[in-house]
């Protein structure tokens, strides 16, 4: 993960989101433990989510050693079981009392390179369960709770590659396309409650899952990992990569003050990309 570039806690007289609860899925690694630690930065208790405890608990650990003035909740929890999700929520209300913010950053990347007809059925079901279903249950039950705290902020992740057509991405495509959909939705339902609910869609972005893309895209193609990350980044205004840092910045914005009116739409973090 980048070196953050966030203000330390000395430099807030009081961290903007003091007092908050945000319940993170997929925070141990990656994108999630950027996106958490932006938001135990400024102050929020944090509920981090996942299925690798060890991770989750090493993850929550560096987070109190730098911002020990906010508590953490380690869940270990599969977002595409129910009763796990059921108990992840609850968890988080019964420790802090309450919810504010939800973000679902927990996914795969399904097959890579692959047409249509090359897709078999359990992986396509596999992707949807993971970025679709495990989207929307962590929703479900953190809205009666939003609701009951007066308003509050869901953020979910999709992508680019919701945005358009993914060649050789069928199931993974598919599932950004109806992650962005269910956010539309929410956001209609849950306006009258104060509730926010938008979506961030990053391009390629540094870190493991990226790296596994493009080694599998350059075996398949008979290419160098260097052609395929070369050919990526020129399809960019920037030219460049993002970082996961990039996307957490746009959580923050989403679930401050300054985001309060921005509601049904995509946050897109792309280098300039999709232009």
């Amino acid at each position: 993960m980048a070196v953050r570039q966030e203000p330390a806690w000395g430099a807030y007289v009081d961290p903007p989101l003091r007092e908050k609860v945000a319940v993170v899925t997929g925070a141990a690694k990656g994108l999630g433990a950027a996106i958490t630690d932006v938001l135990a930065c400024d102050g929020a208790q944090i509920v981090l989510a996942g299925r690798d405890l060890e991770a989750l608990e090493a993850h929550a650990t560096q987070l109190h050693g730098e911002y020990p003035e906010r508590e953490n909740l380690v869940v270990t929890c599969d977002v595409t079981s129910e009763a796990d999700v059921q108990t992840l929520i609850g968890s988080a209300v019964e420790r802090f009392g309450g919810l504010d913010i939800l973000v679902n950053t927990a996914g795969v990347i399904g097959p890579i390179e692959t047409p249509a007809q090359g897709v078999s059925v359990d992986d396509f079901r596999a992707v949807l369960d993971v970025n679709v279903l495990g989207t929307f249950l962590p929703c479900k039950f953190a809205i009666p709770h939003l609701i009951e705290r007066g308003g509050g902020r869901i953020v979910n992740i999709a992508g680019t590659s919701g945005l358009r057509g993914y060649r050789n991405r069928v199931a993974y495509s598919s599932s950004k396309w109806a992650v962005r959909g269910l956010t539309r939705t929410l956001a209609l339902e849950l306006g009258p409650h104060d509730i926010t609910v938008n979506t961030i869609c990053p391009n390629v972005t540094h870190g493991e899952r990226m790296t596994k893309i493009v080694n599998e895209k350059a075996r398949r193609l008979g290419r160098t990992p260097q052609d395929v990350y070369a050919e990526f980044t020129a399809q960019t205004a920037l030219g460049r990569f993002i970082e996961d840092s990039d996307i957490a910045h746009a959580v923050r914005f989403l679930v401050s003050a300054g985001g309060r009116n921005v509601t049904g739409h995509d946050v897109v973090v792309d280098a300039g990309w999709d232009v």
